[in-house]
């Protein structure tokens, strides 16, 4: 009954944000990117909730406790080279292009920055995002399932309905707004809640004389085969293509507010991977001393380490907010996949894109429940982890997009049939490399190969192909000149 209230105070106040966003939507472009009023803090915190998702809580303290450091050492600091590259050089100019070129989606940018008029780049680029962005939903709403199974004992399936509604409701009501400040709330939420299972786990087995290391010899080991180090660091690749943290970039305020967005984004970023790492080798030693249910052993899953810790650690009232920031991490990263495949359907379907403003915000509406039930029905039938669900569709993102975004907001030269053929090369290299190729005893992620090749598809193809016109060529000066003053 604690649990149920605390969880019902917490959905209270999301959807309260809901509502109030609602009466602030003023027309469809509002709905997408918000007006672009949003500041540097709730950007910054929005883009990494957004970003970490029920990976953060519950696949990194998993991969640790299961495998020890070597898994969050090297994903970490990928990840966070990564973000800070994404905030350093392509956050700012994309803010500063996609006003220039009239754009509030990814497909919309690359459309009107490669002055593709034949469509191919919006429809190429449309389905890169409803196919992964389908499957990213579902392993978030995976997690859920976990939260809710653990903390109220109810079977998989209602569990899976529960966080589904709860995702859908505020997304459909606010839009980017309710997305954004719902996520400032939920990433401060999730950071607090690492913190305090952090210290109070520390604090529960340093008198009890447990040996970490001595029950679990891998735990804090990181060294690995380089193959392995440099995949696990190739996470950090994914940052440039994710259309959910470039959203965030083109709806900040200003390019002078991206400064200070980066600083507090990667922050945040940092406290919170560490923490996660820490609470799992934590939860090694507490495993030992007192065993977690339903996290060790054959049946257990170590994912559940992080939801095992907080229901052994805080008195119940406590407990259901801390559990909260769980479905905080999952609701921050859902809902923003959501809020971006609606907008993908309502601007860069040709036919869609084409109806009046009342019928867009409809459609974008109806098409957050739509993709919703879709991700719901992969949820339940997908039997793998969250952690390889997510890496999959990163990497798709990462290849498919990533070379492509870096080139197009730096690279004069980047041309409408290089963009298609890095699109193309990038999604293909991912779906042959995860089913196909492996190399016995090391971890090959197949966003490393992807990337390359993306990145050299578009680069060959548009030094074969016409140069962009002196339009567009003007607008990258621009934004060089802009980022100059921003500095």
């Amino acid at each position: 009954m604690i649990l149920l209230i605390d969880f019902g105070i917490y959905l209270a106040i999301m959807l309260g944000i809901g509502f109030y966003s609602m009466k602030k939507v003023e027309s469809h472009e509002h709905y997408i990117i918000g007006g672009r009023t949003l500041g540097p803090m709730a950007t910054a915190i929005s883009a990494g909730a957004s970003d970490m998702s029920s990976w953060l809580l519950l696949g990194l303290p998993g991969a640790v406790f299961a495998s020890g450091l070597v898994e969050g050492v090297w994903i970490s600091l990928g990840l966070t080279v990564g973000a800070y590259f994404n905030w350093l050089v392509v956050a700012g100019r994309l803010r500063f292009l996609s006003e220039r070129f009239g754009a509030i989606t990814l497909p919309s940018f690359f459309a009107k920055r490669f002055e593709d008029e034949s469509g191919l780049l919006r429809i190429v680029s449309t389905i890169v995002i409803l196919f992964f962005f389908t499957l990213y939903v579902a392993s978030g709403l995976k997690g859920g399932t976990l939260l809710f199974a653990h903390a109220f004992g109810a079977s998989q399936m209602t569990a899976l309905l529960v966080t589904t509604v709860v995702v859908v409701s505020y997304t459909f009501l606010g839009g980017y707004l309710a997305v954004c400040w719902t996520d400032l709330i939920q990433g401060l939420l999730m950071l607090t809640a690492l913190v305090f299972c952090a210290l109070l786990g520390w604090f529960a087995i340093s008198g009890s004389g447990v040996d970490i290391a001595a029950t679990n010899p891998h735990a804090f080991k990181f060294s690995t085969g380089t193959v392995t180090a440099i995949s696990l660091m190739a996470w950090g690749f994914g940052y440039f293509g994710q259309p959910h943290i470039l959203a965030r970039f083109i709806g900040i305020r200003s390019v002078a507010d991206v400064k200070g967005a980066r600083r507090v984004g990667i922050t945040w970023m940092v406290l919170c991977l560490v923490l996660a790492c820490a609470i799992a080798i934590i939860g090694i030693g507490y495993n030992a001393v007192s065993p977690l249910p339903g996290v060790g052993g054959p049946d257990g899953n170590s994912e559940r380490v992080f939801l095992a810790l907080t229901s052994a650690l805080f008195h119940p009232v406590f407990a259901g907010f801390v559990l909260a920031a769980v479905l905080a991490a999952v609701m921050s990263t859902a809902d923003s996949q959501l809020l971006v495949l609606t907008s993908s359907l309502t601007e860069d379907v040709p036919f869609v894109a084409k109806l009046s403003d009342p019928a867009k915000k409809l459609v974008g509406r109806l098409g957050v429940v739509g993709f919703a039930l879709l991700a719901f029905l992969i949820a339940a039938t997908d039997s793998g982890s969250i952690l390889s669900m997510v890496g999959y569709a990163w990497g798709g993102f990462g290849a498919a997009f990533g070379p492509l975004v870096i080139l197009s907001v730096l690279w004069k030269g980047t041309t409408k049939w290089g963009a298609l053929a890095g699109m193309i090369a990038g999604s293909l290299t991912i779906f042959v490399v995860k089913n196909w190729i492996k190399i016995p005893g090391q971890y090959f992620y197949e966003l490393l190969p992807g990337f390359f090749v993306a990145l050299a598809a578009v680069v060959i193809v548009s030094l074969l192909t016409k140069r962009p016109s002196e339009a567009t060529v003007g607008a990258l000066d621009a934004a060089k000149d802009e980022m100059r003053a921003a500095r």
